[in-house]
């Protein structure tokens, strides 16, 4: 049997349609739509005509006089980085006392946002991390209590995720926007894993950012964007031109911009997608319960349809990593971006899960295109494996 790919929290396989869509835009002949020529001027119509199809599919406002703006990225992780230090320095060039203000992260963010976060606290800015519960979703109440200390610097900046990563875990973003906007705190949400999953509504969600990428959902790598609000401006981390109103200069890509619009436009035009994702997913967790001392990490929280954080009893992690790869199953124990690291989850461990679970939990993660036969091949090849892992450790 081929491989099993159960690891598209990490990446998805680009879709064949969304190929084709590229290779349309490559072959229509687009050149730099900076260019003023006709040549340019048609490229940026094109750049322009899918921006607001995309504002329009994710909940944004995009032919109003209050119209938000899609900023276009490399991706995920410059989406943030761009969100969190733009917005922090754009804040703080607008205090006339030159006062850096504290920045609030939830305690289980992307290694790009904390990352980002860790970037301001050496440039003079105060970090703190939000507290999550048990089940991994972040505690309004300790939100609330930061925003509200006035002993502390002012809050310019909240980022907490929609969904995390590793747990699959959804946040309560809405509520927590409404926190922040009553004490004049921005809120920024790291959509990255559920745009294409779950339908993502930036108006109805009430933040004032928001991040995502293409190759999370079947599209291009290379590829993502930020949402802003109507109004916002973001100081720019790259320089050296005056594209995208030089909050983002580079040269614009039609091709990726084309496979993004139809990758999201996909998971539009099959609403059923999550429901099918969830199944499988249920089936593959029900038969683990059933025949091994596991632990579904985050399970008691509403979570994404296609994620699932299980811990073994007694199996260390990278041996069953190891094991998996061996027997054609691609799984990780973790985020992507930090998959080079032996370090115990910075996500598990705010849960305060014990030990181990820490060191025995694995991420498998669904895309739209799993089937049901690779599910069942799954299972049978993860019970082998900790079968012998199990007689091994005995």
């Amino acid at each position: 049997m081929s491989p099993i790919y159960l690891d598209h929290n990490s990446t998805t396989p680009i879709d064949p349609l969304v190929v084709e869509a590229i290779n349309k835009a490559f072959q229509a002949g687009y050149l730099n739509p900076a260019s003023q020529h006709r040549e340019g001027q048609r490229a940026r119509r094109e750049i322009e005509s899918l921006r607001r199809k995309i504002m329009d599919m994710l909940g944004g406002k995009s032919h109003s006089m209050q119209a938000d703006q899609l900023i276009i990225t490399s991706g995920g992780t410059e989406s943030n980085n761009l969100a969190l230090i733009g917005l922090a320095h754009h804040a703080a060039a607008k205090n006339a006392a030159n006062v850096k203000s504290r920045i609030l992260v939830s305690a289980i963010e992307h290694p790009s946002v904390i990352g980002a976060a860790e970037a301001l606290q050496r440039q003079g800015f105060e970090v703190e991390q939000i507290k999550v519960d048990e089940n991994g979703v972040v505690c309004l109440n300790d939100l609330r209590q930061r925003l509200e200390n006035e002993l502390a610097l002012p809050v310019a900046l909240v980022s907490i995720m929609l969904a995390n990563n590793e747990t699959g875990v959804i946040q309560p973003v809405a509520a927590a926007a409404e926190i922040c906007h009553q004490h004049s705190a921005l809120l920024h949400t790291d959509a990255v894993q559920m745009v294409g999953k779950l339908p993502v509504n930036f108006t109805d969600i009430g933040c004032d950012a928001m991040s995502f990428t293409a190759h999370k959902l079947h599209g291009p790598r290379g590829i993502g964007g930020l949402l802003l609000k109507h109004g916002l401006t973001v100081e720019p981390i790259l320089f050296g031109g005056f594209q995208q109103m030089a909050m983002r200069p580079g040269t614009e890509d039609v091709a990726l911009l084309a496979g993004m619009h139809r990758a999201i436009e996909l998971a539009v035009e099959d609403p059923e997608r999550g429901t099918r994702m969830n199944r499988l997913r249920e089936q593959l967790e029900s038969a683990l319960l059933q025949n091994f001392d596991v632990t579904i990490n985050g399970q008691h929280a509403p979570r994404l349809p296609h994620t699932t954080n299980v811990s073994f009893t007694g199996i260390d992690r990278q041996a069953f990593l190891m094991a998996a790869d061996i027997e054609g199953l691609a799984i990780s124990t973790g985020s992507a971006c930090a998959s080079g690291s032996s370090e115990p989850s910075p996500v598990l461990t705010a849960m305060q899960a014990n030990n181990d679970v820490v060191l025995g939990s694995i991420r498998i993660s669904l895309g739209a295109t799993t089937t049901e036969t690779e599910i069942e091949a799954a299972t049978a090849k993860i019970s082998s494996i900790v079968d012998n892992l199990s007689k091994l450790r005995s």
